[in-house]
């Protein structure tokens, strides 16, 4: 009955040790990036936008509710957002106003783009425009949650 109980103990152990490596090795493949950060926020219902692309640099802010001025102190987005956001990242949960409108400017003003929560992320907004032309990097001034049918077709972040 003690050589089983220590058969079973060693088995334990060897399991344990074989885990620990595929969990690390599975962490690294998530990455820093918009994927990785996805991973580890999930649906949690907020907005996030980063200071760089894939989700680097500086997290800006992140918020459940709207924001009407990524350049004041009230909101998820402080002065450090304003113009400032390069990725951004749709946390919110599915149904009901579950997009994110980005505005150009403050107040909900301006041209807009908007993000699908089944988009996830946008990693890199040099590559998107507003709806009034204006490329969106470097120039969120406010957002806020709305349905699908708020965005007009070829106003989505890709």
């Amino acid at each position: 009955m003690r050589k089983l109980g220590t058969a079973i103990a060693v088995l334990g152990l060897t399991a344990r040790g074989l885990a620990a490596p595929a969990t690390s090795a599975q962490a690294a493949a998530q990455g820093p990036g918009c994927e990785g950060k996805w991973a580890a926020y999930g649906r949690d219902g907020n907005v996030r936008a980063w200071q760089h692309p894939d989700c680097g640099g500086v997290l800006l802010g992140q918020s459940q509710g709207n924001d009407s001025h990524w350049g004041d102190t009230t909101g998820g987005f402080g002065y450090s957002a304003y113009y400032d956001a390069s990725s951004v990242m749709n946390n919110g949960t599915t149904g009901g106003l579950d997009v994110v409108a980005f505005y150009v400017r403050p107040g909900h003003l301006g041209g807009y783009t908007c993000l699908s929560p089944y988009e996830l992320y946008a990693d890199d907004l040099t590559d998107n425009r507003f709806t009034d032309g204006t490329v969106v990097d470097n120039r969120i001034g406010s957002h806020r949650w709305v349905t699908a049918s708020a965005c007009a077709p070829g106003s989505w972040l890709t």
